[in-house]
């Protein structure tokens, strides 16, 4: 028997979110160096990229205000069931698809810091495949009384299955989807930086960021419930991968803004290319990260001091 769409009939999701005004939510970080050093052995950086007192490169800092619910509040995917800020929407899924970040000062490790959060907008929309809810969440990060980091987070909620880019259990994938572990195409990109994601960097990562959705470690959810290929990449790692690539190539630089989406998944097994271009006055930078299946799985922009 086909499942109900809870997006459909008169309102829509919307009629979920009627009254729905999570106030503020503040968090204290120690900014520890611990998890830090751990992801720079994940990355396979030749030394700790920051100890203490070092300055924390551009988006590390989401190796910190990680919250651990408790076992039973975790949904079927391994996402938190209840959150101040998840919307109230029946079988709810998620989907990271960009942000924007300006860092004003760079945070220190070890030196405290507040996130102040709350949520800036939230839309409905119709895509081709149903509705869907668009959630901003807008962070203040603060050390020192001094907001440094201010990033807001895009996420979208759909209800049912195939989010993401799976194509749903008991849906045939269309043509082309799928992975493929042949090395990517040469590019003329400036900047170039390889990386194959195995199912182990992808465990050591969500272990880091406190993130148990399921997609990520356990291959027959995220085939046969979600209908992906196969493990997916985080989307936060693309996005920090392309950083690397930036803060590698322009170490003299200092990054002011950053803007990025994540257009299409990428999955355990397959070449990564993350791929840069210095504009020609060299105020800013475009990135990519490209496989061989497609040259645009994320994309971001840079701007420096």
């Amino acid at each position: 028997m086909p499942q109900s769409d809870p997006s459909q009939g008169e309102f829509g999701l919307a009629r979920y979110l009627d009254g729905w005004a999570p106030a503020p939510m503040t968090l204290d970080d120690p900014v520890a160096a611990a998890p830090v050093a751990a992801l720079s052995q994940v990355l396979d950086q030749e030394a700790t990229v920051a100890g203490e007192g070092d300055r924390l490169p551009p988006l590390w800092h989401w190796l910190h205000f990680l919250e651990w619910p408790a076992q039973r509040d975790l949904g079927a995917d391994g996402h938190p069931a209840h959150g101040h800020f998840l919307p109230p929407l029946p079988d709810r899924r998620r989907m990271f698809a960009g942000g924007r970040a300006e860092f004003t000062a760079p945070l220190r490790v070890g030196v405290p810091a507040r996130r102040t959060s709350s949520v800036a907008k939230v839309e409905v929309k119709r895509g081709r495949t149903g509705e869907m809810v668009f959630v901003t969440v807008r962070h203040g990060i603060a050390q020192e009384g001094e907001i440094r980091v201010v990033e807001e987070q895009d996420l979208v909620y759909r209800v049912g299955v195939g989010v993401g880019g799976g194509v749903g259990a008991g849906e045939r994938p269309s043509e082309g989807f799928g992975i493929d572990l042949a090395e990517a195409e040469l590019s003329d990109a400036d900047w170039q930086l390889i990386l194959r994601p195995s199912p182990t960097l992808l465990f050591r990562y969500s272990a880091l960021t406190a993130n148990a959705h399921r997609i990520h470690y356990d291959e027959p959810y995220a085939r046969d419930v979600e209908g992906y290929p196969g493990l997916v990449v985080h989307g936060p790692l693309l996005v920090q991968l392309l950083l690397e690539l930036a803060r590698r190539e322009a170490p003299e630089r200092e990054i002011r803004t950053l803007s990025y989406r994540l257009r299409k998944p990428v999955y355990a097994g397959e070449q990564v290319c993350a791929l840069g271009d210095m504009a020609d006055d060299g105020g800013s930078a475009g990135l990519r990260i490209a496989t061989r299946r497609d040259e645009r799985h994320a994309t971001a922009e840079v701007t420096f001091k």
